[in-house]
């Protein structure tokens, strides 16, 4: 089983933004959940995976008109386009896996 974590940004019982980090695979994936049904995956692989087992790291995420931008330790790492089109819906925070989480700022 590999080590993961996530963060879903929640709209009532859908996701507007879910994105998960598989450390053992080196891949960020993004995703919606409407409806209790998941849209399609888009995979970033990076050269490197700017996590890194046991060790800090701040992400950023972004929402802006037309897309999320997630950042990690300042660095971009990547964007997602809006699926859920309602944003002021969203009013969920969930951090889960493979992760110690030490600070939230909003």
């Amino acid at each position: 089983m590999s080590s993961s974590f996530y963060v879903n940004l929640g709209s009532g019982r859908d996701i507007a933004f879910h994105l998960k980090a598989y450390f053992d695979e080196n891949a960020v994936v993004c995703s919606t959940q409407i409806n209790s049904s998941w849209g399609s995956e888009e995979l970033s692989l990076p050269g490197k995976l700017p996590f890194n087992r046991g060790q800090k790291f701040s992400v950023w995420i972004m929402c802006e008109g037309h897309c999320f931008r997630v950042s990690v330790d300042g660095q971009h790492l990547c964007e997602y386009f809006h699926r859920l089109q309602n944003l002021p819906a969203i009013n969920s925070l969930e951090v889960a896996g493979d992760i110690q989480l030490t600070h939230l700022q909003s």
